[in-house]
């Protein structure tokens, strides 16, 4: 069945397949489009991909720390920031490199032998054991021929497993360092403490030191005194020696006179005093014996005289004589009595004198020992003298060195008076340090410790390589490409237009009458597929699908007026400017010359208004009216261009048939 339309580049007509065909372009291609771009995180089990691990596991604190086999097992479980996960292998170097190269692998995820050593290396470095601290590193390779994306997929998906692994290795090692906090804090209120004590302590020393020095001048005054003191002494037991000596020696002199005593004594001769008491025992003998011999006669005379009673005198001058005789016997008994009293007294003389010669021979021998005793004496009081003068010496050098103590004294008095200050500086800052120590209790260190690890946690963000513009960039895209398809199948003007007697306005409109209802109904068939595909809020989608109609309507008009003006250029310019919008749509790092130039694309207010439909992006006004003005100027270069096909020189009249566009 054919239609009253014009084909463009061709005299068939137009059919409703034609039609068809063009309608189903831009749904064609944004299907295409969305189908193999939008989220394509949601399908990395198609990628391929390999694990090495060639990590060797270290020992912490006594217990094996496999952290590759970990990492390695958390690439295959996936993770939260990738819920989908690629088809990983286990594999070995050899096989990973040989996969890569055939392409049985896209992508090889290498752990290498120290990962472990160099993850844990923050704790040999923090407990003073002097290892260096390093960052364990992967590496991902992708394939020579892997695809655009392919390489962003592997990077974000390994780093999103080594960040996680980052922030449990961090979280550990903050824990233990906000409990050590803890530790710290009580350790230095307890060095606090002592500190306070050490103040206290060194205070009183510093008192005590102060009173040293003077005790310490007062002893060396006291050493002085005990020197001049021991001079004296020393002075003093020399002339006692001496004396001693003297003395010594007057005992031994005693000792030969009491010699010389005694031998008088004991000695016979008659000019020794021993002899002489023995001549007068002797003499004192023979005069009691003659005195007794005497008083004998007397008393025979007395008897022959008739004198002793009962006898009595006969004559008178008897009576006399007998008297006298009696007083003469009388005397003689008397000097008798007497002479041996004498005789007695002598012989206990001459005794007395034995007795005495062996009193002087004891005294003798008591002279002679008191002579050596006194010498050992003397002897005695020399070494004392001559230790008094030591003494003395010493107590000099005893001063001076009192005297130094006594200056050493006041200068520790100085210092531990510093030190106590200082001790009580030290112990008030010990305190504001444990005080300004944070505590933590476990929870309080593991709830820290992960918000630490990972401070900063961006809100709003998606796995999603191409974001939010992803839908309305490719439906931008496939309504430009399919109003491009309108024109490439339909004229842009009518080739009766030299003819026909409508208005060039009523013949642009006429010529874009069938593209712009194609426009329209190809964009609500996008806004369906991307519904389809994404499953937006249906508010957003209506607007969405409204703004798709109004572009689908406005791109007709603007490749219309291209292909009116250019011809077959206006369709490679149309070409060109849905390059330039692929170019400048996906990524904000494109040269300013080209952004400048897309801002001035009419492919960029539908960009905007879609964008603003579907986010919360503003501009959704000024996109639909920027397409309308468009539009607008648009259809009005399509009358302009129609109106100079309306002229023709002379030899374009007798062409057998008028150009084609």
């Amino acid at each position: 069945m054919t239609l009253s339309l014009e084909r463009a580049r061709s005299r068939r007509p137009v059919t409703w397949l034609t039609l068809i065909g063009v309608l189903l372009l831009p749904v064609v291609i944004g299907g295409i489009l969305v189908a193999a771009l939008y989220n394509p995180v949601e399908r990395l089990d198609g990628m391929r991909a390999a694990i090495v691990n060639n990590d060797e596991p270290v020992t912490v604190n006594g217990q094996l720390v496999p952290l590759g086999r970990q990492l390695a097992a958390g690439l295959v479980e996936g993770s939260d920031d990738l819920p989908s996960n690629l088809d990983w292998t286990i594999s070995n170097t050899d096989d990973a490199a040989a996969g890569l190269a055939d392409g049985t692998y896209d992508a090889v995820i290498t752990i290498p032998a120290n990962f472990s050593t160099a993850a844990t290396s923050t704790a040999g470095a923090s407990d003073g054991s002097g290892t260096t601290p390093e960052k364990a590193t992967i590496s991902a390779q992708t394939s020579p021929d892997s695809l655009i994306v392919d390489d962003a997929i592997t990077s974000q998906v390994a780093q999103a497993a080594a960040s996680v692994l980052g922030q449990q290795l961090s979280s550990t090692y903050l824990e233990n360092v906000f409990l050590g906090f803890t530790t710290l804090g009580d350790k230095l209120g307890e060095a606090a403490s002592g500190a306070h004590q050490l103040a206290d302590g060194a205070a009183q020393a510093a008192t005590g030191a102060a009173q040293l020095p003077g005790g310490a001048t007062a002893l060396a005054s006291g050493v002085t005194q005990l020197g001049d003191g021991a001079n004296e002494l020393s002075g003093g037991l020399t002339q006692l020696a001496d004396g001693t000596r003297q003395s010594a020696g007057g005992a031994g002199q005693l000792a030969a006179g009491l010699g010389t005593v005694s031998g008088q004594l004991t000695s016979t001769a008659p000019d020794s005093l021993g002899g002489a008491a023995a001549a007068n025992v002797s003499y004192a003998n023979a005069a009691a014996a003659s005195t007794q011999k005497l008083a004998g006669t007397y008393q025979g005379l007395l008897t022959a005289n008739n004198c002793i009673p009962p006898a009595t005198p006969t004559t008178p001058e008897k009576g006399a004589v007998c008297l006298a005789l009696g007083q003469l016997a009388d005397g003689v008994t008397d000097a008798a009595t007497n002479a041996g009293y004498a005789a007695g007294y002598a012989a206990g003389v001459q005794q007395g004198l034995g007795k005495t010669a062996a009193g002087i021979d004891q005294l003798t021998a008591g002279a002679s020992g008191l002579q050596t005793g006194l010498g050992t004496i003397a002897d005695g009081i020399d070494a004392s003298a001559t230790g008094a003068t030591g003494l003395a010496s010493g107590a000099g050098q005893l001063s001076t060195g009192a005297t130094q103590l006594a200056d050493g004294a006041t200068q520790l008095s100085g210092g531990v008076t510093q030190l106590s200050t200082g001790t009580a500086s030290l112990a008030d800052g010990l305190t504001q340090a444990s005080t300004s120590l944070p505590s933590y209790t476990d929870q309080q260190a593991s709830d820290l410790a992960s918000v630490v690890a990972d401070p900063v946690q961006a809100e709003g963000t998606s796995t999603n390589l191409f974001g939010a513009s992803a839908i309305p960039l490719l439906a931008t895209l496939a309504l430009w490409f399919g109003a491009l398809g309108s024109f490439v199948a339909l004229q842009a003007v009518p080739r009766y237009a030299l003819s026909s007697r409508r208005s060039s306005g009523l013949l642009a409109l006429r010529a874009l009458a069938p593209a712009a209802a194609i426009g329209a109904v190809q964009g609500l068939l996008v806004a369906a597929v991307v519904q389809f595909a994404a499953g937006y809020d249906w508010g957003a989608w209506w607007t969405f699908a409204g703004v798709a109609v109004v572009a689908g309507i406005a791109f007709a008009a603007v490749n219309q007026a291209l292909v009116a003006v250019f011809g077959g250029a206006g369709r490679w310019i149309s070409a060109l400017i849905g390059v330039l919008a692929v170019a400048t749509g996906i990524v904000s790092t494109v040269p300013g010359v080209l952004s400048a130039i897309a801002g001035l694309m009419p492919t960029t207010p539908s960009y905007t208004a879609m964008l603003s439909a579907l986010t919360s992006a503003g501009g959704l006004g000024a996109g639909v009216a920027g397409m309308i003005v468009w539009a607008a100027l648009a259809v009005v270069v399509t009358i302009i261009a129609v109106a100079r096909r309306r002229t023709a020189k002379a030899s374009t009249l007798l062409q057998p048939a008028p150009a084609l566009a």
